[in-house]
This record gives C-alpha cells, sequence and structure tokens, in this order.
C-alpha cells in the first residue's frame, strides 16, 4: 500500500472514531446556519409579511429548491456517496479524481440543459406549477420573472452539493455543513440593501438565492484544491463510475425526494385556496425544518458513508448497530421537538414573526400547519435514517415502491382534506402522515431483508423518554401561559420568555433522563 494511501485510511479511521463526535460536528455547524435561516424568516416575515408577491417567491423559490433534492442532495447524494466510498477503499487518488471529473461533466451538463428550457418557455411552465396565480395576472408574472432568477440556482448549488458530498466522505463535515449559511446571509443583506431600489422589493429575495448560489460554490473550492479533488468537469459519458451512479440514481430520483414531491403538492394545492396560504405553509414548514434540518439531516450525512462502507466490509452486525443507534438518537430528539412545537407554536410565531405585515390571522393560521407538520417530524427524521440504510446497500428499489405508497396516501389525503374544508392544515397534516407511513415502510423492509434488528434495551430507553418528555410537557405548559397575552408583551419580554420556555424545557428533559439512568455511554458511539 502506498504512503498516500496509508495516510488517506488513517484519516478516515480518525474522522470515523466517533459517529456522535461526527454528528455533532455537522449538527453544529448545521445549527448556525439554521439560526441564520430563522433570522432570514425572521427579516422576510417582518420585511414583507404574508403578501402576494412573498407567495410568488416562496413558489418561485420551491421550484429549483425541490430540484435541487432530487438532483443534488437528495437522490445523487445517495447514489454518488456510495460508489465514491468504494473507489476510495479499492482504488487509487487519481482513479477517484477521474470519478469526480466524469460525475461534474455529467451532472453539470444534464442540469444547463434543464435550466435554459425552463428559463425560456417560463411562461408555459408556470401555468401548471402557479396554476391558483392564473387568474391574478400581476401576481402570476411576477412569479414567473422570480422563477428565471432564482432557476439557475440549481445548476449552481448541485455542483456545490458534489463538492460537499466529496468533503462529507472524506470526514470534512464541518465546511459542507456551514456552506448553507450563506445563502441566508444573502437573503437578509438583499432585503435590507437590495430591495429598496427594486419595482417590487420581494424581488430581491430572488437575486439573493442567485448571489447566494455563487457564494457557496466558490467557498468549497479551496478545500477540494487542497485535497487535490477539485472537480474539473471531464466529460466521459462511458466511465463505469458514472454509469454506476446513474443506474442508482434514476429510481432513486422518485424515492429519496417523496417528501419533497409532498410539500410541493401542498404548494401548488395552496396556490389554489385564499392569499396567504403558501406563506403560512413556508413560515411553519421552516420552523419545522429547524430540529429537522440540525439533527436529521446532519445524522443522515454521517450515517450514508458509514454505513456503506461497513456493507463493503460486509460488517452485518456492525451495520444494524450503526441504524440502531440512529434509531434511538431520532427518538430522543424528534419526540420533545415535536412536542414543544406542537406547544409553543403560537408563542413561537408570534415572537419570531408577528408585526404589522405578519397580523394576528397570520400567526393562528401559521400554527396551525406547524403544529401538524410538528406531528409527522419523527416520521419526517426516521426516514433520513432508514433511507441510507437501503442506499448503502445499493437497493434503490425497494425505496422508490415504498415512496410511491407514501405518495399515493398523501396526494388521496391531500383531496380528502381539501374536500373536507381544512386548508392549508390538511395539506401539512397529509404531507405528515405520509412521511409515517415512508418510515413505518422502510423499518418494515429493513427488519424483512435482515439488515436491520433493534438491540436490546429499547423498552427502558422508551420508558425514559416517556418520563422525560411527560415532565418537559408539564413545565412548558404551567410557564407559558395563554398565547394572546404574548401580543401584549414587548419584543425584549417575550424573547425573555421564550428562552426561559426552551431552555427550562431542555434542562428539565435532559434532568429527568438522567434521572431515569440515561448515561453518555448510551448515545456515545
Amino acid at each position: 500500500m502506498s504512503n498516500e494511501k496509508a495516510r488517506e485510511n488513517a484519516a478516515e479511521e480518525k474522522a470515523e472514531r466517533s459517529l456522535l463526535g461526527a454528528s455533532s460536528i455537522t449538527g453544529s455547524m448545521t445549527l448556525v446556519s439554521r439560526f441564520l435561516g430563522l433570522a432570514r424568516d425572521v427579516v422576510i416575515a417582518r420585511l414583507f409579511g404574508a403578501s402576494d408577491a412573498a407567495d410568488a417567491f416562496f413558489l418561485a423559490n420551491k421550484i429549483p429548491n425541490f430540484l435541487r433534492r432530487l438532483f443534488a442532495e437528495g437522490a445523487f447524494n445517495q447514489a454518488f456517496v456510495p460508489v465514491l466510498s468504494e473507489y476510495r477503499s479499492l482504488r487509487s487518488h487519481d482513479d477517484v479524481r477521474e470519478l469526480i471529473a466524469a460525475v461534474a461533466a455529467n451532472l453539470g451538463g444534464i442540469i444547463t440543459l434543464i435550466s435554459v428550457v425552463v428559463m425560456i418557455a417560463a411562461p408555459v411552465i408556470a401555468i401548471p406549477l402557479a396554476y391558483g396565480f392564473n387568474d391574478e395576472p400581476g401576481k402570476f408574472a411576477l412569479f414567473i420573472e422570480m422563477l428565471r432568477i432564482t432557476f439557475p440556482y440549481l445548476l449552481l448549488i448541485s455542483m456545490t452539493a458534489l463538492c460537499g458530498a466529496v468533503l462529507n466522505s472524506y470526514g470534512r463535515f464541518a465546511v459542507p455543513a456551514i456552506t448553507p449559511a450563506l445563502l441566508n446571509i444573502c437573503l437578509i443583506g438583499s432585503a435590507f440593501l437590495l430591495a429598496p431600489y427594486l419595482h417590487t422589493p420581494e424581488l430581491a429575495l430572488a437575486w439573493g438565492v442567485l448571489i447566494a448560489g455563487v457564494a457557496q460554490l466558490l467557498f468549497q473550492l479551496p478545500f477540494l484544491a487542497q485535497m487535490r479533488l477539485l472537480p474539473m468537469p471531464k466529460p466521459s459519458a462511458g466511465h463505469e463510475g458514472v454509469v454506476r451512479i446513474k443506474t442508482l440514481m434514476l429510481p432513486a430520483l422518485f424515492g429519496v425526494s417523496v417528501n419533497q414531491i409532498n410539500l410541493l403538492l401542498d404548494s401548488f394545492i395552496a396556490s389554489l385556496l385564499v392569499s396567504g396560504s403558501v406563506s403560512w405553509l413556508y413560515f411553519s414548514d421552516r420552523l419545522m425544518e429547524l430540529p429537522l434540518g440540525t439533527f436529521g439531516v446532519a445524522l443522515a450525512i454521517v450515517v450514508l458513508p458509514s454505513l456503506s462502507r461497513k456493507h463493503a466490509e460486509n460488517s452485518l452486525a456492525e451495520f444494524s448497530q450503526t441504524l440502531d443507534w440512529a434509531l434511538r438518537l431520532v427518538f430522543l430528539i424528534a419526540v420533545p421537538a415535536a412536542l414543544a412545537l406542537v406547544m409553543l407554536a403560537k408563542p413561537l410565531l408570534i415572537t419570531l414573526f408577528h408585526s404589522d405585515n405578519f397580523s394576528v390571522n397570520d400567526v393562528q393560521q401559521a400554527a396551525g400547519s406547524l403544529q401538524a407538520y410538528a406531528l409527522g417530524l419523527l416520521g419526517f427524521m426516521a426516514v433520513k435514517v432508514f433511507a441510507p440504510g437501503f442506499y448503502a446497500r445499493q437497493d434503490t428499489r425497494t425505496p422508490v415502491r415504498i415512496a410511491m405508497i407514501a405518495l399515493a396516501v398523501n396526494m388521496l389525503l391531500n383531496v380528502v382534506f381539501y374536500l373536507q374544508g381544512f386548508a392549508h392544515v390538511g395539506l401539512a397534516a397529509a404531507t405528515s402522515i405520509a412521511a409515517c407511513v415512508n418510515a413505518g415502510l422502510l423499518l418494515r423492509g429493513l427488519l424483512q431483508q435482515g439488515a436491520f434488528r433493534f438491540a436490546r434495551g429499547w423498552g427502558v430507553w422508551l420508558l425514559r423518554l416517556a418520563a422525560a418528555n411527560s415532565a418537559m410537557a408539564a413545565f412548558l405548559y404551567t410557564q407559558a401561559g395563554m398565547w394572546r397575552d404574548w401580543l401584549e408583551w414587548s419584543a425584549s419580554t417575550q424573547i425573555m420568555q421564550m428562552a426561559i420556555l426552551v431552555g427550562g424545557g431542555v434542562a428539565v428533559y435532559a434532568i429527568v433522563l438522567v434521572a431515569a439512568g440515561l448515561r453518555w455511554r448510551d448515545v456515545y458511539r
């Protein structure tokens, strides 16, 4: 073995000594980005509110973001990382570099073509995407303009995701995790600095997305250059690794992104509802994404490379143990987070978003969809753990079949809840139920295939969680007070009271867990 390969393997072993440590690094960096994202949403809500122009931006921005999850962070990542891990283990550094160059050329070429087509045909494509805006010419035209501005972001962020996947595979989790913070910084800066000079202030948000795409890609390139893995696109359609990635990616395009498809369907139907519905769903989804994006995504990023290597090494017992550990952490985080979001929905929305542009009615409407999303948080997070259990073994067909069932459930419930008059809250509830169905079926598949077995101690684990969550709920119920009282308080009082609730809730939860016997060794891996 060459000295270079030995150094790589040593670095890999060091990076993987603690999955919890890697998750903590990724989660910490992601948490910084998420809090900046929260600051971004506060700025947007207070400056622009739930207006028609805000609805147009949220829907226009959702299209490239939806495709980003398909082509970049979702299906591509799940197909690319196992192949890259195999190349690292079995081939030379030059072979890895050639794989990255070929993938960059193929992925970049496909997405460039898609972007050009969408930007030219935007007026036609917008008809089904923003069907509810068709009878409002001004709103519809603004949506088209914003779609053309934001769509090139897809190419930029896809190349950024490629760079991030390489960095993650080499154990350098911090850089990709902090990169999304640049998007939030660019949007906040555009809202304050660019909006006053535009005929429609919300257009500044669309330009902010495009600027952020450039910044995110440029930020990661120097780190790859240091590793001699800078992605220099080199067309090679017949490259063996590219062929395998495409084979794995095609079915995964649907399967891994079912939640995003559900959210896109929600937004489409929401465009048919009263003005503000798209914005209410957006703000509630963003708050739900705070725990999901901080912990769930971070855990999935760390778990996939580890599972891929354990599968390649035929370490079946360790494969199952890793999944079991990850699932326990999902329960540890998702259950209290969901409970807190349900109980504090209105006070949280008042503290963050309430202003002259975000009314009491907006708070009430967004609270309903936030609570509905929160009920599915455990399902959303569990999917982040179970799906890598299939993709690490290069099985993309099973998750696709399951995703089709979950999508059908979501579409059926969307129609039923829409006809029953549940409006945007019904859309959020349908998405949550579909996520739980998806997670449940993925779990059943892993059990049936023998890839996962519950380790000993789950009964005690659940009893500890039940006790801790009950104590936390009692604390929040007694300390939160009536939500309408929050409307009368100053911003500083609201922030202080929310800090007490969050800090106190976390403290009560942790104290009861420790008192019930939870120790560091139970979560450390």
